[in-house]
């Protein structure tokens, strides 16, 4: 789908689950998602995910290394949180196993997935969420060209009330001229 000089963005397989289920265990990955990683999370992802990319032609795809075929986690477009200030705009977003951090991987493949965004898919905005407290994904996002914007938080819909990650803040990056 999408190669850089070191990766690959592509479709999932079947095959990526059990690597993809690995790197959702690990406390350090789930620290601001708020979710369990358990095994059947994982397969549910995968499994919206390639529901999503036959629907819409883009998901948050599988994150490979070309040198040697490393599942390093994910990267990729979504279209934004229903009933939300950015339900109308398309969203980057990337989880990457922790043995993978700090490598210059997670902003190569974001921005080549911005690129292919603005480019192919045409989009005028693209944004990116996290939580207050995210500071590594907060900083890519700043990396990449994303400025914040408050008008666009929002407390996520599929955490509990009085959840800690409930409340999101959000990015966003319009299309260059």
């Amino acid at each position: 789908m999408i190669e850089t000089e070191r990766l690959r963005v592509r479709a999932w397989r079947d095959e990526d689950i059990a690597p993809f289920s690995i790197l959702n265990s690990d406390p350090e990955v789930l620290r601001y998602l708020g979710i369990r990683g358990t095994a059947e999370e994982s397969r549910a992802f995968v499994a919206r995910q390639q529901a999503m990319q036959a629907e819409l032609g883009h998901c948050l795809w599988a994150l490979e290394r070309k040198e040697d075929g490393a599942l390093l986690g994910f990267c990729g477009v979504r279209p934004g949180v229903p009933g939300t200030p950015i339900e109308n705009d398309m969203e980057i977003g990337w989880r990457l196993g922790s043995g993978y951090w700090r490598r210059g991987y997670a902003r190569e493949a974001a921005s080549a997935c911005l690129d292919w965004s603005f480019g192919t898919a045409g989009v005028p905005r693209v944004v990116a969420i996290t939580v207050e407290g995210n500071m590594r994904s907060r900083g890519l996002m700043e990396r990449l060209g994303l400025v914040r914007h408050p008008e666009l938080d929002f407390l996520h819909p599929i955490l509990p009330e009085g959840h800690p990650l409930k409340p999101h803040i959000s990015y966003a990056k319009a299309r260059p001229r």
